[in-house]
Protein backbone atom coordinates (compact mmCIF):
# COMPACT_ATOMS: atom_id res chain seq x y z
CA UNK A 1 0.00 0.00 0.00
CA UNK A 2 1.34 3.69 -0.87
CA UNK A 3 2.26 6.02 1.65
CA UNK A 4 0.99 9.19 0.67
CA UNK A 5 1.36 12.34 2.39
CA UNK A 6 -2.26 12.27 4.36
CA UNK A 7 -1.54 8.80 4.99
CA UNK A 8 2.19 9.61 6.66
CA UNK A 9 0.11 12.05 8.28
CA UNK A 10 -2.35 9.93 10.10
CA UNK A 11 0.10 6.87 10.48
CA UNK A 12 2.00 9.35 12.32
CA UNK A 13 -0.83 10.53 14.74
CA UNK A 14 -1.52 7.00 15.16
CA UNK A 15 1.73 6.13 16.44
CA UNK A 16 2.08 9.40 18.62
CA UNK A 17 -1.47 8.37 20.15
CA UNK A 18 -0.42 4.42 20.52
CA UNK A 19 3.33 5.39 21.75
CA UNK A 20 1.93 7.52 24.18
CA UNK A 21 -0.19 4.91 25.58
CA UNK A 22 2.71 2.78 25.60
CA UNK A 23 5.29 4.68 26.98
CA UNK A 24 2.78 5.75 29.92
CA UNK A 25 1.13 2.44 31.04
CA UNK A 26 4.02 -0.09 29.62
CA UNK A 27 1.74 -1.48 26.90
CA UNK A 28 -0.29 -1.13 24.01
CA UNK A 29 2.01 0.17 21.01
CA UNK A 30 2.63 -3.12 19.07
CA UNK A 31 -1.09 -4.41 19.96
CA UNK A 32 -3.04 -1.54 18.79
CA UNK A 33 -0.81 -0.44 16.15
CA UNK A 34 0.20 -3.61 14.25
CA UNK A 35 -3.68 -4.70 13.80
CA UNK A 36 -5.05 -1.11 12.55
CA UNK A 37 -2.38 -0.90 9.91
CA UNK A 38 -3.46 -4.08 9.16
CA UNK A 39 -6.91 -2.91 8.93
CA UNK A 40 -5.41 0.38 7.41
CA UNK A 41 -4.48 -2.05 4.12
CA UNK A 42 -0.69 -2.48 4.70
CA UNK A 43 0.65 -5.97 4.02
CA UNK A 44 2.33 -8.01 7.56
CA UNK A 45 5.77 -8.03 6.86
CA UNK A 46 5.40 -3.99 5.57
CA UNK A 47 3.94 -3.55 9.25
CA UNK A 48 5.87 -5.71 11.63
CA UNK A 49 9.55 -3.53 10.52
CA UNK A 50 8.07 0.21 10.89
CA UNK A 51 6.44 -1.21 14.12
CA UNK A 52 9.05 -2.48 15.88
CA UNK A 53 11.37 0.43 14.53
CA UNK A 54 8.78 3.52 15.71
CA UNK A 55 8.76 1.61 19.22
CA UNK A 56 12.60 1.08 19.30
CA UNK A 57 12.62 4.92 18.93
CA UNK A 58 9.80 6.07 21.09
CA UNK A 59 11.52 4.02 23.66
CA UNK A 60 14.97 5.48 23.45
CA UNK A 61 13.14 8.88 24.01
CA UNK A 62 10.56 7.94 26.77
CA UNK A 63 12.85 6.35 28.88
CA UNK A 64 15.18 9.07 28.86
CA UNK A 65 12.29 11.29 30.05
CA UNK A 66 11.06 8.95 32.90
CA UNK A 67 14.82 8.87 33.98
CA UNK A 68 14.81 12.23 34.38
CA UNK A 69 11.29 13.15 35.68
CA UNK A 70 12.14 10.36 38.46
CA UNK A 71 10.39 7.56 37.65
CA UNK A 72 13.39 4.81 37.38
CA UNK A 73 16.92 5.32 38.29
CA UNK A 74 19.57 4.32 35.96
CA UNK A 75 22.88 3.76 37.28
CA UNK A 76 24.79 1.41 34.77
CA UNK A 77 28.01 1.27 36.76
CA UNK A 78 29.53 -1.74 37.99
CA UNK A 79 28.00 -2.82 40.89
CA UNK A 80 31.21 -3.64 43.35
CA UNK A 81 29.15 -4.83 45.82
CA UNK A 82 28.19 -8.02 44.48
CA UNK A 83 29.31 -10.79 46.22
CA UNK A 84 29.10 -14.62 45.86
CA UNK A 85 27.96 -16.79 42.70
CA UNK A 86 26.85 -13.33 41.29
CA UNK A 87 30.48 -12.55 40.49
CA UNK A 88 30.50 -15.14 37.51
CA UNK A 89 28.37 -12.90 35.01
CA UNK A 90 31.46 -10.22 35.13
CA UNK A 91 29.10 -7.40 35.03
CA UNK A 92 25.75 -5.99 37.02
CA UNK A 93 24.57 -2.41 37.33
CA UNK A 94 24.38 -1.03 40.43
CA UNK A 95 20.79 0.42 40.53
CA UNK A 96 17.33 -1.87 40.77
CA UNK A 97 16.04 -0.68 37.99
CA UNK A 98 19.19 -1.06 36.03
CA UNK A 99 19.36 -4.64 36.84
CA UNK A 100 16.00 -5.22 35.58
CA UNK A 101 16.61 -3.67 32.64
CA UNK A 102 19.64 -5.44 32.06
CA UNK A 103 18.03 -9.20 32.53
CA UNK A 104 14.78 -8.05 30.92
CA UNK A 105 17.26 -6.90 27.80
CA UNK A 106 19.30 -9.99 27.78
CA UNK A 107 16.36 -12.25 27.53
CA UNK A 108 14.76 -10.19 25.32
CA UNK A 109 17.54 -11.06 22.56
CA UNK A 110 16.99 -14.90 23.18
CA UNK A 111 13.44 -14.59 22.98
CA UNK A 112 13.24 -12.20 20.04
CA UNK A 113 15.82 -13.45 17.63
CA UNK A 114 13.37 -16.79 18.52
CA UNK A 115 10.39 -15.44 17.98
CA UNK A 116 11.51 -13.99 14.55
CA UNK A 117 12.55 -17.27 13.02
CA UNK A 118 9.68 -18.95 13.83
CA UNK A 119 6.99 -16.61 12.88
CA UNK A 120 5.97 -18.46 9.51
CA UNK A 121 5.67 -21.77 11.23
CA UNK A 122 3.03 -20.66 14.07
CA UNK A 123 -0.57 -20.77 13.21
CA UNK A 124 -1.84 -17.44 13.16
CA UNK A 125 -5.31 -18.44 15.30
CA UNK A 126 -3.33 -19.92 17.81
CA UNK A 127 -0.65 -17.10 18.37
CA UNK A 128 -3.45 -14.44 18.83
CA UNK A 129 -5.70 -16.58 20.91
CA UNK A 130 -2.57 -18.14 23.25
CA UNK A 131 -0.92 -13.69 23.54
CA UNK A 132 -4.55 -12.63 24.37
CA UNK A 133 -5.59 -15.11 27.22
CA UNK A 134 -2.09 -14.48 28.47
CA UNK A 135 -2.41 -10.55 28.63
CA UNK A 136 -6.62 -11.17 30.45
CA UNK A 137 -5.44 -13.14 32.52
CA UNK A 138 -2.69 -10.95 33.53
CA UNK A 139 -4.97 -8.00 33.77
CA UNK A 140 -7.57 -9.83 35.96
CA UNK A 141 -4.57 -10.69 38.37
CA UNK A 142 -3.39 -7.30 38.82
CA UNK A 143 -6.79 -6.13 39.80
CA UNK A 144 -7.50 -8.71 42.18
CA UNK A 145 -3.75 -8.15 43.71
CA UNK A 146 -3.75 -4.02 43.50
CA UNK A 147 -3.87 -3.55 46.99
CA UNK A 148 -1.03 -5.85 47.72
CA UNK A 149 2.20 -6.08 46.86
CA UNK A 150 4.12 -9.16 46.04
CA UNK A 151 7.43 -10.79 46.66
CA UNK A 152 9.49 -9.81 43.93
CA UNK A 153 10.75 -12.66 41.76
CA UNK A 154 13.73 -12.65 39.61
CA UNK A 155 12.88 -16.51 38.09
CA UNK A 156 9.26 -14.87 37.28
CA UNK A 157 10.86 -11.85 36.12
CA UNK A 158 13.12 -14.15 33.63
CA UNK A 159 10.38 -16.35 32.66
CA UNK A 160 8.15 -13.11 31.64
CA UNK A 161 11.17 -11.43 29.65
CA UNK A 162 11.87 -14.66 27.47
CA UNK A 163 7.81 -15.10 27.14
CA UNK A 164 6.70 -11.53 26.19
CA UNK A 165 10.33 -11.11 23.92
CA UNK A 166 9.28 -14.04 21.99
CA UNK A 167 6.02 -12.61 21.29
CA UNK A 168 7.34 -9.42 20.24
CA UNK A 169 9.46 -11.20 17.84
CA UNK A 170 6.66 -13.01 16.17
CA UNK A 171 3.95 -10.08 15.99
CA UNK A 172 4.92 -7.02 16.75
CA UNK A 173 3.39 -6.86 20.07
CA UNK A 174 2.53 -8.52 23.37
CA UNK A 175 5.49 -7.84 25.02
CA UNK A 176 4.20 -4.42 27.19
CA UNK A 177 1.21 -6.00 29.06
CA UNK A 178 3.14 -8.86 30.03
CA UNK A 179 6.63 -7.80 31.15
CA UNK A 180 4.60 -4.71 32.62
CA UNK A 181 1.67 -6.47 34.46
CA UNK A 182 3.99 -9.35 35.34
CA UNK A 183 6.34 -6.77 37.16
CA UNK A 184 3.34 -5.66 39.23
CA UNK A 185 2.26 -8.53 39.99
CA UNK A 186 5.71 -10.20 41.60
CA UNK A 187 6.15 -6.97 43.22
CA UNK A 188 7.94 -3.93 41.60
CA UNK A 189 6.93 -0.59 41.69
CA UNK A 190 4.41 0.67 39.29
CA UNK A 191 6.61 3.65 38.02
CA UNK A 192 9.24 1.55 38.09
CA UNK A 193 7.46 -1.21 36.20
CA UNK A 194 6.35 1.54 33.48
CA UNK A 195 9.76 3.11 32.51
CA UNK A 196 11.86 -0.27 32.90
CA UNK A 197 9.24 -2.06 29.91
CA UNK A 198 9.71 1.43 27.75
CA UNK A 199 13.73 0.79 28.02
CA UNK A 200 14.31 -2.53 28.09
CA UNK A 201 11.55 -3.21 24.77
CA UNK A 202 14.04 -1.03 22.95
CA UNK A 203 16.74 -4.10 22.93
CA UNK A 204 13.51 -6.50 21.75
CA UNK A 205 12.64 -3.93 19.05
CA UNK A 206 16.28 -3.75 17.46
CA UNK A 207 16.79 -7.09 17.80
CA UNK A 208 13.71 -7.89 16.30
CA UNK A 209 13.97 -5.14 13.50
CA UNK A 210 17.62 -6.26 12.78
CA UNK A 211 16.16 -9.77 12.41
CA UNK A 212 13.18 -8.89 9.86
CA UNK A 213 16.13 -6.60 8.22
CA UNK A 214 18.35 -9.98 7.36
CA UNK A 215 15.66 -12.06 7.04
CA UNK A 216 13.37 -10.05 4.50
CA UNK A 217 16.43 -7.61 3.49
CA UNK A 218 13.49 -4.57 2.34
CA UNK A 219 11.56 -2.76 4.76
CA UNK A 220 9.28 0.16 4.16
CA UNK A 221 11.00 2.87 4.95
CA UNK A 222 8.34 5.66 4.21
CA UNK A 223 5.98 3.62 6.55
CA UNK A 224 8.91 3.33 9.19
CA UNK A 225 9.95 6.95 9.04
CA UNK A 226 6.42 7.67 10.27
CA UNK A 227 5.81 5.59 13.05
CA UNK A 228 9.16 6.94 14.15
CA UNK A 229 8.19 10.48 13.86
CA UNK A 230 5.00 9.79 16.39
CA UNK A 231 6.57 7.63 18.55
CA UNK A 232 9.44 10.51 19.30
CA UNK A 233 7.13 12.64 19.92
CA UNK A 234 4.71 11.47 22.51
CA UNK A 235 8.13 9.98 24.74
CA UNK A 236 8.30 12.97 27.06
CA UNK A 237 5.13 13.86 27.43
CA UNK A 238 4.10 9.99 28.58
CA UNK A 239 6.77 10.17 30.79
CA UNK A 240 5.48 13.12 32.63
CA UNK A 241 2.16 11.65 32.66
CA UNK A 242 2.96 8.87 34.80
CA UNK A 243 5.03 11.30 37.01
CA UNK A 244 2.02 13.10 37.86
CA UNK A 245 -0.43 10.01 38.38
CA UNK A 246 -1.25 8.16 42.01
CA UNK A 247 0.13 5.25 41.96
CA UNK A 248 -2.65 3.47 42.95
CA UNK A 249 -4.84 4.80 40.18
CA UNK A 250 -2.12 3.81 37.83
CA UNK A 251 -2.40 0.55 39.15
CA UNK A 252 -5.85 0.09 38.52
CA UNK A 253 -5.32 2.11 34.99
CA UNK A 254 -2.87 -0.47 33.93
CA UNK A 255 -5.21 -3.36 35.11
CA UNK A 256 -7.93 -2.32 33.15
CA UNK A 257 -6.28 -1.37 29.84
CA UNK A 258 -4.92 -5.11 30.07
CA UNK A 259 -7.59 -6.70 30.34
CA UNK A 260 -8.76 -4.59 27.73
CA UNK A 261 -5.98 -5.57 25.25
CA UNK A 262 -6.54 -9.01 25.72
CA UNK A 263 -10.09 -9.09 25.61
CA UNK A 264 -9.28 -6.70 22.11
CA UNK A 265 -6.94 -9.25 20.74
CA UNK A 266 -9.08 -12.39 21.51
CA UNK A 267 -12.11 -10.16 19.56
CA UNK A 268 -10.19 -9.50 16.73
CA UNK A 269 -8.92 -12.79 16.23
CA UNK A 270 -12.18 -14.60 16.23
CA UNK A 271 -14.89 -12.24 14.49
Amino acid sequence: MEVTPHMFVAVMVLSLLFEYMDASLGMGYGTTLTPTLLIIGFAPLEVVPAVLLGQLVGGLVGGVAHHRLGNISLDFRRDQSIKGRLRRFGYIPRSLDSKVILLLAVCGIAGAVVGVFTAVNIPEVALKTYIGAMVLAIGIVILIRARHRGRFSWKGLTGLALLSSFNKGISGGGYGPLVTGGQIVVGREVRSSVGSTTIAEVTVCIVSFLSYLFVEGDIYWRLAAATGIGSIAAGPFAALTVSKIEEQKLKYTIGVVTIALGIYTLVNTFV
